[in-house]
């Protein structure tokens, strides 16, 4: 009985240990990165005109306007890409959808056949198919996913995708903004504000990633800080040709 209950524990321990990080990221990636993106395009955009030597006025006008395109062009570009891909989902389940109508047994031995090429014995295989074959929609869903590899109950939403890529692109493109619209006139405390914006983004990343949050914290603000240096010299150069 010891023995049994020791057994127990042990695969109860191994079970609360073993576990993996979400590899696809789930809902926080696309959210820290659609931050991120906003974060250095209109940080990029507000130095490069600020390089050009023009007022106060002007610099914050430019980061409200490119937040608002960038906000609207990335929901936009979001809900057309996700919208595409789920229409072509949604044709090619209906073309599974018709041929299990039309050829079901054909598509039993055609799921009996993935089985087997997996390693499952013919004859196991075979009863395994037809018992998964017996209900329409669950024999869908295993086509589905064993030939498409999606899940037809758990398609991606474009009005969701648009909505929550406007809102992260947005939250990260303000805080470059912020400091001017809390009274700020100079540029320094909008960088400063940034930077931290894009550690912490980088930081955050490493949430996903097997990197240390300080390494991926500041690879991020050394790219962030790059595309202001570069976009800083561009307005300058610029504004002192036009000038």
């Amino acid at each position: 009985m010891a023995i049994i209950e020791t057994e127990a524990t042990l695969h109860e321990a191994h079970r609360d240990n073993h576990t993996h990080r979400d590899v696809s990221g789930g809902w926080l990636r696309p959210a820290v990165f659609g931050a991120m993106d906003g974060l250095v395009s209109n940080l990029a955009l507000m130095t490069g005109v600020a390089g050009g030597a023009v007022s106060h006025r002007t610099i914050v006008i430019t980061g409200l306007a490119g937040l608002a395109a960038g906000a609207f062009s990335m929901a936009a570009g979001e809900y057309t890409s996700v919208a595409s891909q789920r229409e072509l989902v949604e044709a090619e389940l209906d073309v599974e959808r018709r041929e299990l109508s039309k050829h079901p047994k054909d598509e039993e031995r055609e799921l009996a056949e993935l089985y087997q090429a997996r390693g499952v014995e013919p004859d196991l295989a075979r009863e395994v198919a037809r018992q998964l074959s017996k209900d329409p929609e669950q024999a869908l869903e295993i086509h589905a996913r064993e030939e498409l590899g999606i899940d037809p109950g758990d398609l991606p939403s474009p009005s969701v995708a648009a909505v929550s890529s406007f809102g992260s692109f947005a939250l990260g493109a303000l805080l470059p903004v912020l400091p001017y619209l809390l009274g700020a006139s100079a540029l320094w405390p909008a960088l400063l504000l940034a930077f931290l914006g894009l550690f912490a983004c980088g930081a955050i990343v490493a949430r996903v990633t097997a990197k240390s949050w300080w390494y991926s914290g500041l690879r991020q603000l050394a790219l962030g800080g790059a595309a202001a240096g570069v976009t800083y010299a561009l307005g300058t150069l610029f504004g002192t040709a036009v000038g």
